[in-house]
């Protein structure tokens, strides 16, 4: 039925000739739309569809919108991106930019609220073109805009004489002048005077009263008066023909004006809604005929195909504004009602669950549904906010549950000691962490455990996983002992509360795990890992998030206790699996690459862990920003890598802008700032700077000493660097010492095969040649030379350079928080 606009559609041909961004905006006197901007970018995209290989059309209102939709581009075209979030949008960008596979494309953002939501997602470049529909009027600063009026009035009278071939101009010119050539007006009349066949002065007639009645009720109504009235007309009529289908609407308009699956109207339930409406969802008939009477008189895009229901945002207007305060909020909590029980999409870390979790997001937001008063809803909402972590959407998993705290600690009946308030902070504050606001997390997860004890108990397991929770920030914070300290306390606990199966205590071993590794007690936390690994595998199966999260952390636990060809072997395979079901840009993904990156140097291949770990600093910068915990972390790696490559200048200017990032988010004594120094003192020893790397390491290892002890391993492989650059300052004996000392403590600690000790141990060797101690120096050596080639391998890298008689450099790559 499309009608008219023909100048318009030449318009917009013209420029996309010459622009490769066209904006189509309404008028400023219709900022509600009912212009028909949309329609105008279809049928652009009808008539061109043979100029194009793809035409795309993407949903803008909201960012998780705009991202899935991309996602769903990406597959389609043949990409592979999976379910992943953050690589999809630029992977897909440059496909498109580069013409590849497809040169010719069409992408149509719909509804984008401003620049800024729709910027990103589109190319800078490429054969394709652009349209973006849009109410807001920034458009024309950056883009060829194209203003959509009303319709004229011959096109208002073609619309309404195409479906109503009886009716004779004079009756069309009326109908046109009493709707104010108002497209979505002019459609709903021309559906009216069909399917009723009323004669037109009567329909004036009604037309006229409505509008008298809604300016009376409503005087500043929000939306466009011509559809207020033509809408209204309809409405009345159905209320008396199909009160069943006006409640429909009426429980839609509280949904988002996006497509609704059919599946939340047939889902189980047994809450009522409407007497009307709930028999109708309870009789196929019944809803189907609700159906075909909103159809006729056209209050909703009926799609059979995709069993989806839309409504256009001023019918929407509509619905909500004639309702009476009272009817108001047992309809909005009908869409309550229908979300929780047709909408159940199950465990948000399943990935298989969210396509639709994605369908159901924007409903949930616009239904509020953060503010029902029932507590099935308010899980629905939980469930939305972990899922957003899982999908690897941070920001709107952030900003939801910023809300859900702010809102529900001012609802009666919840509060801020309520369970799912607290459940809410907890996402919270875990979500500030992850994007490396550890005060804000530290803040919030302090106060939460406090409530929880006052308000549930020790031993409930919301209590023990925000001691969990507590000690993520402890380890945030520099205070490893007191993470572990603490995580011990929880697992103790849950594993009496709940049994050493139970996914409570899996999730407390894992965190123990953590927080054992980050302590120096490698073999204790790979014990625990293996242990917690297996269990999980049984209780949540082989591909769970938080089971590959575990083997994760057993791949590092092997690499730490001096393991390195088995721990690139398992990260390695590790990292394909996390591939295969999440992309290569989720967050989670990005984390595993780190890990291979650190496996694959240390097992000797330089080469593959240069060109990887490149990669993964430039992925977390990306997503997260140079200062991220995990962003510093990654380029830390990063300049041992390019060190081993002998650019050292280069490696120098990168840790030495570690150090300062980490500095100046973790402070002076955070472990991982001392850490950033020690990598840095190598570097500088081997540019000949040797005072400056004595500096760097004596400091870091006397306040590692402080701090983590002397017999943490990363004190002692401090002391190895330290004691290198000892030799460096001429001074073999003092280095002969701290090496003795640190030989001692790293065959107790870590063991006597460990690559570390047998470093340690060389360096020894080459100290006590240098104190003209030959025969004990050259014994060392060589039986040093065979552990460390029986250890690593004859090809790797530090038995050629120990065969070289040079010293062994110790790195430290900070370990996940």
């Amino acid at each position: 039925m499309f009608t008219g606009r023909r100048a318009l559609l030449e318009q917009l041909e013209r420029r996309l000739e010459t622009q490769r961004v066209a904006a189509v905006l309404p008028q400023a006197l219709h900022g509600e739309g009912g212009v028909g901007k949309s329609q105008i970018a279809i049928e652009y995209a009808y008539r061109h569809r043979g100029d194009y290989d793809v035409i795309w059309w993407v949903p803008s209102e909201r960012p998780a919108q705009i991202l899935a939709s991309i996602i769903e581009l990406g597959n389609r075209l043949g990409m592979d991106v999976g379910n992943e979030v953050i690589t999809a949008v630029p992977k897909v960008r440059e496909a498109l930019r580069a013409g590849t596979p497809h040169p010719n494309w069409l992408l149509i953002f719909d509804n984008a609220e401003t620049p800024e939501t729709v910027r990103e997602y589109i190319p800078e470049a490429g054969t394709g073109k652009v349209i973006v529909t849009s109410r807001r009027q920034e458009w024309g600063q950056i883009s060829e805009t194209l203003e959509v009026d009303v319709f004229d009035r011959s096109e208002s009278m073609e619309l309404l004489q195409a479906r109503n071939p009886q009716l004779d101009g004079v009756d069309a010119d009326r109908l046109a002048a009493a709707l104010g050539d108002l497209p979505l007006a002019i459609e709903h009349a021309s559906a009216w005077v069909a399917t009723t066949g009323m004669a037109v002065d009567e329909y004036l007639e009604l037309l006229a009263q409505k509008r008298d009645e809604l300016t009376m009720v409503v005087s500043s109504p929000g939306y466009e008066m011509p559809v207020a009235a033509a809408a209204n007309v309809a409405l009345d009529r159905l209320a008396t023909e199909n009160p069943a289908a006006l409640q429909l609407l009426q429980v839609c308009s509280f949904f988002a004006p996006e497509p609704i699956d059919w599946d939340l109207f047939t889902g189980p339930r047994s809450t009522p809604i409407a007497t009307e409406l709930d028999e109708a969802l309870q009789d196929a008939s019944q809803f189907d005929r609700a159906l075909r009477d909103i159809q006729r008189y056209v209050l909703a895009k009926i799609d059979h195909r995709s069993q989806t229901l839309q409504l256009h945002r001023l019918v929407q207007a509509v619905l909500r504004g004639r309702m009476p305060d009272t009817q108001r909020g047992p309809i909005e909590h009908g869409a309550h009602i229908l979300l929780a029980g047709g909408g159940k999409p199950g465990e948000p870390s399943d990935q298989a669950h969210w396509l639709r979790y994605q369908a159901l997001a924007s409903h949930l937001t616009a239904s509020n549904a953060t503010r029902c008063e029932e507590y099935w809803a308010r899980e629905l909402v939980l469930n939305l906010i972990e899922f957003y972590y899982y999908w690897g959407d941070y920001r709107s998993g952030r900003n939801l549950a910023q809300q859900v705290v702010e809102e529900w600690r001012a609802m009666p009946g919840l509060g801020a000691d309520h369970r799912q308030t607290l459940k809410a902070e907890k996402w919270l504050a875990y979500y500030w962490w992850a994007e490396g606001e550890f005060n804000k997390a530290t803040e919030i997860t302090t106060e939460s455990l406090d409530r929880y004890r006052r308000t549930v108990g020790s031993d409930h397991p919301e209590t023990i996983d925000a001691m969990n929770m507590v000690a993520l920030t402890h380890r945030a914070s520099g205070r490893f002992s007191a993470a572990r300290d603490t995580d011990l306390e929880a697992f103790e606990r849950a594993g009496r509360v709940f049994g050493e199966d139970h996914p409570n205590t899996l999730r407390a071993a894992h965190s123990l795990g953590v927080s054992l590794r980050l302590t120096g007690e490698f073999r204790t936390a790979r014990r625990l890992d293996g242990h917690t690994y297996r269990k999980r595998v049984t209780v949540l199966g082989h591909d769970h998030p938080e089971t590959l999260r575990t083997l994760n952390n057993l791949t590092i636990d092997e690499r730490e206790c001096g393991d390195y060809v088995r721990s690139r072997r398992l990260v390695e395979n590790l990292y394909q699996r996390y591939v295969g079901l999440f992309g290569v840009g989720h967050p989670e993904t990005i984390k595993i690459a780190r890990n291979l990156a650190v496996a694959r140097r240390r097992s000797g291949d330089h080469e593959s862990a240069y060109k990887l770990a490149e990669d993964t600093m430039s992925r977390f910068e990306e997503r997260f920003g140079p200062l991220h915990h995990d962003a510093i972390a990654a380029a830390l790696n990063f300049a041992v890598d390019i060190r081993e490559t002998g650019a050292l200048e280069r490696a120098r200017e990168l840790a030495d802008l570690t150090a300062a990032r980490y500095h100046s988010t973790l402070g002076a004594e955070h472990p991982y700032t001392l850490y950033a120094r020690t990598n840095l003192g190598v570097v500088l020893r081997l540019l000949g700077e040797v005072r400056a790397a004595s500096e760097h390491n004596e400091s870091s290892w006397r306040t590692l000493n402080r701090l983590l002890g002397p017999g943490h391993v990363l004190t002692l492989t401090c002391a190895i660097n330290l004691a290198s650059d000892r030799i460096a300052m001429g001074d073999p004996a003092g280095a002969h010492e701290l090496d003795a000392q640190t030989l001692h403590h790293s065959r107790q600690i870590i063991g006597a095969d460990h690559p570390s000790t047998l470093a340690c141990a060389l360096n020894l060797a080459l100290d006590l040649v240098a104190l003209n101690r030959d025969a004990e120096g050259e014994s060392l050596f060589d039986e040093t030379l065979r552990t460390y080639n029986d250890v690593l391998g004859a090809g790797h890298p530090a038995i050629a350079a120990a065969r070289d008689r040079a010293r062994a450099n110790c790195d430290v790559d900070p370990m996940p928080l």
